[in-house]
């Protein structure tokens, strides 16, 4: 008697499907003991944003990047900015048809120099993102990752050979929280962020600080401790605020000073780049030199006013500077 249970190995849920049922993302489905998305060149968002907005602030600072998304995601964070598409059925939402080869022409007619794969959680479109980058690439067009990186490693390692950059969403740092919280485990999201650096993207963190539920000092000293010893000190690490969402709106906004306090202990811990995000005009949005300490990219928001940079390095002291600059 032939098994029609199928087993999904993108992921750390691996989901095994009876026919007709779909994964925890809301996207992948058993189709008679096939597994089949069902989001393959069906876009629920398209955007042209600012680079800076991912946040993405070490690649290509001040050029648009066009930002495209479909439904679902294999986590269920509480705190959601994007539920209405990242915990919805692709089937409930309007969705456009945009197959790889008119996704990227959009981005040559725009001019736009980049892809980002966001929004939602660009996993759960993994073959859609796939085949993109892998045409965009063709046509000189570079691709950036805007995930939870909740994913297995080897199909992690496969897409890295076909992107340049990624913005890891890491939620917190420990179990419970990813487990309460997200949905999810933390062990994989770690591992996610060894196997980008060791691919050799560009890689950035962002860190949603919630409070009550991972504000706590001490932790945030143990994540950028890790992020050091493991990553690197240049790896880029954005502390993101916190406003009331989805499920989680009797919370009140993260303290600036919280932010503040988060940046001085990972400067502290020896991260050479750390951004506070969502608090409009804190110098926390600037990016310095680590040699000289001088300001070698000036934003104000998501706008760059002035680079100070020659070939990647400083333009005052010379000092290479992490990132994709041309």
């Amino acid at each position: 008697m032939k098994n029609d249970i199928v087993e999904c190995l993108l992921c750390p849920h691996q989901c095994r499907l009876a026919p007709g049922e779909r994964g925890d993302c809301r996207v992948r489905y058993n189709r008679e003991g096939e597994l089949q998305t069902l989001v393959y060149g069906k876009a629920c968002s398209l955007n042209l944003d600012p680079i800076e907005k991912k946040p993405m602030f070490h690649f290509l600072p001040g050029t648009t990047i066009l930002s495209v998304a479909t439904a679902g995601c294999n986590l269920h964070c509480k705190f959601c900015q994007n539920w209405e598409i990242s915990q919805a059925n692709p089937e409930d939402l309007e969705n456009r048809d945009l197959p790889p080869e008119k996704l990227v022409q959009n981005a040559l007619s725009l001019r736009s120099p980049s892809l980002a794969y966001t929004y939602s959680d660009p996993i759960v479109f993994y073959e859609y993102v796939y085949r993109t980058a892998a045409l965009a690439r063709e046509n000189k067009i570079r691709n950036i990752l805007v995930t939870a990186g909740y994913i297995n490693e080897e199909p992690l390692r496969r897409l890295c050979k076909v992107v340049d950059g990624a913005n890891v969403d890491l939620k917190g740092f420990t179990e419970k929280f990813y487990r309460e919280v997200c949905s999810g485990t933390l062990k994989p999201v770690l591992r996610t962020l060894e196997v980008a650096r060791e691919e050799g993207i560009t890689l950035e963190i962002t860190n949603l600080i919630v409070p009550t539920l991972n504000d706590d000092y001490n932790l945030i000293r143990e994540m950028c401790v890790w992020i050091r010893n493991n990553l690197g000190p240049e790896i880029p690490l954005h502390f993101s605020r916190f406003f009331p969402m989805y499920k989680l709106k009797l919370l009140y906004p993260t303290p600036a000073s919280t932010l503040e306090r988060a940046r001085e202990i990972a400067r502290e811990a020896g991260l050479h780049y750390v951004y506070t995000g969502n608090i409009a005009g804190n110098p926390g949005e600037k990016t310095s030199c680590p040699g000289c300490g001088r300001i070698v990219i000036d934003r104000a928001g998501y706008r760059v006013e002035a680079i100070h940079l020659n070939n990647g390095r400083c333009g005052f002291c010379g000092r290479e500077i992490y990132g994709t600059w041309s």
